[in-house]
């Protein structure tokens, strides 16, 4: 057997992470940084590249779900500026990422008044000096490009300062308890038939959906995949159309009614167990990126095409 790449020693440290990320959260609210997070009420956007956008596309659904106030989620290069909010949020791992530090410079210029909130896993990050408040997850910083746990330790920060500020939604866990889920995600081997299949599309209601969109980017990062994903009460709008034996519909979450017994009538295998929280599902998605790539013979910490951290230049 071969040992672990770097990807799959990466995953394997999320729950170690999640936990840590919860203790930051309450410390932050304990400790006099709780201006620093979105309050209830508050009028709030969250921006990120990449998977970030997809963290924070889940955060949004999260926190509007539990009434604690307007949040929109925006890829970096397609903030609206001009828009006002009450406070943003800024995902990234490495904080060189350029459409976001150019869109922390804009809103240094045009929004001079908006408290902005950065979460990144490098400490050195220039990031840093162009937000007024700060949080460095850096024991979920990761040397792969792939990203895993800092994308889902961000979002269980987010998720924790949220319950400590008011109930979460109906049906979604404590953090606590999506950390044993993911132990078990972690322990149970993967179906031979998820692993061989030809294509997955990935589903998910609410916050579930951002963890879809990342489920399967995480497999054409790593082993170039095709996949797609889609919000469960869209799939029957068209995309059911490419479900065939041999290959696979992910969800997310509860499945909406009647939604799987068509899915099982397309010959497709359906993966479901709504009893497990959705970021723990994201960790057995994570493990099947890295599965799929070794059955391809690529290499997960060598993706092609991609680097830490889009850096663009100019002329």
């Amino acid at each position: 057997m071969s040992d672990p790449t770097i990807t799959e020693r990466e995953i394997a440290t999320q729950p170690d992470c999640w936990r840590r990320a919860a203790l930051d959260a309450r410390d932050a609210l304990a400790g006099g940084f709780a201006e620093a997070l979105p309050g209830p009420g508050e009028r709030v956007a969250v921006a990120g590249c990449g998977t970030s956008w997809f963290v924070a596309q889940s955060y949004a659904a999260l926190r509007e779900a539990a009434g604690q106030g307007e949040t929109d989620a925006f890829a970096a290069s397609a903030f609206p500026v001009a828009r006002g909010y009450d406070r943003v949020v800024a995902i990234t791992r490495s904080g060189t990422t350029t459409e976001v530090l150019d869109l922390l410079a804009a809103l240094r210029e045009r929004r001079p008044d908006t408290p902005v909130l950065v979460l990144t896993a490098d400490p050195t990050s220039p990031a840093l000096r162009a937000a007024r408040h700060v949080v460095v997850l850096d024991y979920a910083d990761e040397r792969s490009v792939v990203q895993t746990r800092f994308a889902t330790s961000a979002l269980a920060f987010l998720r924790a300062a949220l319950a400590g500020t008011g109930p979460l939604p109906a049906g979604v866990k404590p953090l606590a308890e999506a950390v044993d889920d993911a132990e078990l995600a972690l322990r149970h081997p993967l179906p031979a038939d998820v692993v061989s299949a030809g294509q997955w599309t990935f589903l998910g209601q609410g916050w579930g959906y951002g963890l879809a969109l990342e489920a399967a980017l995480k497999l054409r990062e790593a082993a170039g995949a095709w996949t797609e994903a889609y919000p469960a009460m869209e799939y029957r709008h068209g995309p059911v159309a490419v479900a065939a034996p041999g290959r696979v519909v992910w969800l997310f979450g509860p499945a909406p009614a009647g939604l799987a017994d068509e899915v099982r009538r397309t010959g497709a295998l359906l993966v479901a167990d709504g009893a497990v929280d959705p970021l723990a599902g994201l960790v057995r998605a994570q493990r099947l990126a890295v599965a799929v790539a070794a059955a391809r013979g690529l290499d997960p910490d060598r993706p092609r095409h991609l680097t830490r951290s889009v850096v663009l230049t100019t002329g």
